[in-house]
């Protein structure tokens, strides 16, 4: 059975760590986010927050704040819906 997300502690610490950003507007809203649904988090979703991790912090605010929107790499279904409810964290 292939390891995910859920069931491996190391993974869960790695999101929670990487969603630790310099810029104290993400911070809180990415804290805020996986207090309330890091448990529950499905494959996709944790794909997802990833890929958003990669980003630079004012890009990221910038799609949190919905002042953009994913583009190229990160224009997938399971982005744009993680967006939406990172926005209603």
């Amino acid at each position: 059975m292939p390891i995910t997300h859920q069931s491996d502690p190391a993974k869960r610490a790695r999101l929670r760590w990487r969603g630790r950003r310099g810029l104290l507007e993400n911070d809180l809203i990415l804290t805020r986010f996986l207090d309330a649904n890091e448990e529950k988090l499905t494959d996709d979703e944790v794909d997802a927050f990833s890929r958003l991790m990669e980003l630079a912090d004012s890009d990221l605010m910038n799609l949190l704040m919905a002042r953009n929107e994913p583009e190229g790499e990160l224009d997938l279904p399971h982005v744009h819906t993680l967006l939406e409810r990172l926005r209603s964290a």
